[in-house]
């Protein structure tokens, strides 16, 4: 606590001089005016209206100095909250989005995603390595599930994908190319991501679909809104497409948003379709019928999907158990009900 004291008395100081300046001054002008005004008016070279039009002034002005004076503090710690405010700005982040030498991706990427020999810890839990030498290969155009326990790196694997972080050790490629070599910003727009939590911002339901393609049609935002069994809820609401969904889009529930999260994936038709609990929000019909759209909009893709409910895996082309670090087993559905019943536990 030696440093926040420290900073505290200086504060104290400063709040402490700002005032007495102000109220001595204040004072002072008062005493001053009268003193020198009462000898003009004996000399009888002012009237007396002239002295309290002067008086007036002077302490009008010396009020506005007084309540300057009161706002050293304030003053002091607006500096210090627009020096850490620079500081952020000016930080250079590990992994530049925008990096100009980086490698554009073309329309048609395939799609295939390797991990190598992949080592992986959180930097906020450096003791805790989630993977340990990571083996996994997507063939382009296939879908994935993984599986496994709370806190095995499903989720990880999608963030790595999308590169919020790099690994420690290893390689991960998209079409036998570093991830690395990618410029990141151009990468990401062949790239969606639906995770458990969908991300709505300040605005009206079209300008959240929208956001998935710059300049997207008014038929194709109603397109992705019918794939994603977003469109029927839409246009039963007062505003239709022009309801605002609140921040963070707290005027909706929790499967509205999600449907909407799935319509702004579908709009930016990507190579890559990346779904945490994508349909983990939303009630048994909704689910079907997303499921069904999912379903089409997979096809000719490459899809990494993570869930826990059979129904959304069981017609991947692979499913991928991750068990202690690394795959414990892969295979189709059938074929990993085989190892079940070996002792291999699967949630």
């Amino acid at each position: 606590m030696e440093g926040p004291r420290k900073e505290s008395i200086k504060q104290s100081w400063f709040s402490a001089v700002g005032l007495f300046s102000s109220e001595f001054f204040s004072t002072a002008s008062t005493a001053l005016s009268f003193w020198y005004g009462g000898r003009l008016l004996n000399q009888g070279s002012i009237s007396s209206k002239q002295l309290f039009q002067a008086f007036f002034i002077l302490m009008g002005t010396s009020k506005t100095i007084a309540d300057a004076g009161s706002m050293t503090s304030d003053l002091t710690k607006g500096s210090q909250a627009v020096r850490s405010l620079f500081a952020d700005l000016d930080r250079k982040s590990e992994i530049e989005p925008d990096d100009p030498k980086g490698m554009k991706v073309d329309v048609d990427i395939k799609g295939q995603i390797e991990l190598k020999n992949v080592f992986f810890y959180y930097p906020s839990r450096p003791d805790e390595m989630i993977f340990k030498s990571l083996n996994l290969k997507i063939d382009a155009g296939k879908t994935v599930a993984l599986i496994g326990n709370s806190g095995s790196g499903k989720s990880t694997i999608i963030g790595l994908i999308e590169r919020f972080y790099d690994p420690i050790r290893g390689l991960i490629s998209i079409d036998e190319v570093d991830i690395k070599a990618y410029n990141l910003r151009n990468l990401r727009s062949r790239i969606a991501l639906v995770g458990q939590e969908p991300t709505l911002f300040a605005g009206t339901i079209r300008q959240n679909i929208a956001y998935g393609k710059e300049q997207a049609t008014e038929s194709e935002i109603t397109e992705a809104a019918i794939l994603a069994n977003a469109h029927e809820f839409i246009s039963s609401m007062k505003e239709g497409y022009e309801t605002y969904c609140g921040e963070r889009g707290v005027q909706l529930s929790g499967g509205q948003k999600q449907r909407i999260a799935l319509a702004r994936a579908f709009l930016k038709k990507p190579a890559i379709f990346l779904l945490d609990e994508a349909t983990s929000a939303l009630d048994s019909e909704s689910e079907n019928l997303v499921q069904e759209a999912l379903d089409k909009m997979m096809v000719g893709r490459t899809c990494v999907v993570v869930a826990h409910r059979l129904s959304t895996i069981q017609n991947s082309d692979t499913i991928v158990a991750i068990k202690d670090g690394k795959v414990a087993e892969h295979g189709p559905h059938a074929d990993l009900l085989a190892v079940g019943k070996r002792g291999l536990h699967i949630n």
